[in-house]
C-alpha cells in the first residue's frame, strides 16, 4: 500500500483539524507515494527509534510528539534534529506525527485515559469544540464507578498505567475517599485551575514542578503525576493495535514502553 492510503486512515480517525494552532501534525518529511509494507510506531522519534526503524527496514514511522516543532533553516548533522531528518529521509521512511489532535479528538489520548482509569460520565476539562455530537478537547474529567481512598487510587494508576512510581502532592490524607477525578496525560500543569473548575478532588497528569504542586494542595486539589512519558505511553500499543486491525497485511513495530528517564 502506499503512505498517502495508511495517511488518509489516520487523519480519518484523528483529524488534523483537532490539533492547537501553535502544533505541528501530519506528514513532517518523507514521500506521500512511498510504498508501505513495514510501520514502526513510537512516541518520540529519538534516536534509539530512528536506529531501530532503520535497522527493521520500516518504511513509515508514526510517532505522537513531533520531532520538528519551530521552523528549521537548514538540515545539516550539525545538529540531533538535522542528524535525525537526514537518517530519515536517506532510507526513504516516511515520517507522520499526530500530537494535540490525538490528546484532543474523540477516541484519543483523553478519552482513551479515562476509560482506562475508569471514569464515567467524562467531560473534557477543557473544550475545544463542540460542533459534533459530544464536545471534544484537552483532558477528561468524571466521576468514579466508585468512590475509592487516594491510596487506592494511586495503585489504580500505577496498575492501569503500569508505572513503578508516582509523585503525589495529597490535598488530604491518603485514607480520604476520592469520587471526581481528572486526568490529563502529558504535561497538565497549565490545567490545575480547570481541573478546580470542574470540582475535580484529583488531577492525575505529568510535568508538575514543585510550585504547581504546593499550590494545587493549597486549593484542595491532590495532584498525582505519573510522568510524561508514563501516561503518554498508551499511544503506542493503542495505534499499533489499530493500524494491524484495519491493515492485517502491514507489519507493525513498536518501541519500547520503558521511560527515558532512569531513577537512581
Amino acid at each position: 500500500m502506499k503512505a498517502y492510503e495508511l495517511i488518509n486512515y489516520l487523519e480519518k480517525l484523528i483529524p488534523p483539524t483537532c490539533a492547537s494552532d501553535w502544533d505541528n501534525v501530519g506528514l513532517l518529511a518523507g514521500r506521500y507515494n512511498k510504498e508501505v509494507n513495514k510501520v514502526y510506531v513510537a512516541l518520540d522519534a529519538t534516536d534509539e527509534v530512528i536506529v531501530d526503524a532503520v535497522r527493521r527496514g520500516c518504511d513509515f514511522l508514526l510517532t505522537h510528539h513531533p520531532l520538528i516543532f519551530k521552523p528549521i533553516k537548514r538540515i545539516t548533522e550539525d545538529d540531533f534534529i538535522g542528524r535525525r531528518l537526514l537518517t530519515l529521509i536517506g532510507n526513504d521512511i516516511s515520517y507522520y506525527a499526530m500530537h494535540t489532535n490525538f490528546d484532543a479528538a474523540p477516541n484519543g489520548m483523553a478519552d482513551l485515559a479515562a476509560i482506562l482509569l475508569g471514569l464515567q460520565y467524562g467531560t473534557p476539562m477543557e473544550v475545544m469544540s463542540d460542533e459534533l455530537e459530544t464536545p471534544w478537547g484537552i483532558g477528561k474529567v468524571g466521576n468514579l464507578e466508585q468512590v475509592c481512598t487516594l491510596a487506592d487510587l494511586c495503585q489504580r494508576v500505577k496498575q492501569r498505567f503500569q508505572l513503578e512510581t508516582l509523585n503525589v502532592y495529597p490535598a488530604r490524607g491518603f485514607e480520604n475517599p476520592v469520587r471526581r477525578v481528572a486526568i490529563c496525560p502529558g504535561s497538565g500543569r497549565s490545567m490545575i485551575d480547570a481541573a478546580l473548575k470542574s470540582g475535580a478532588e484529583v488531577l492525575i497528569t505529568g510535568d508538575i514542578g514543585h510550585h504547581e504542586g504546593i499550590d494545587a494542595q493549597a486549593q484542595g486539589l491532590t495532584i498525582i503525576d505519573g510522568g510524561h512519558f508514563g501516561l503518554e505511553k498508551i499511544f503506542i500499543p493503542v495505534m499499533a493495535n489499530q493500524i494491524k486491525e484495519v491493515f492485517p497485511k502491514l507489519e507493525v513495530y513498536t518501541a519500547s514502553a520503558k521511560s527515558p528517564c532512569r531513577i537512581v
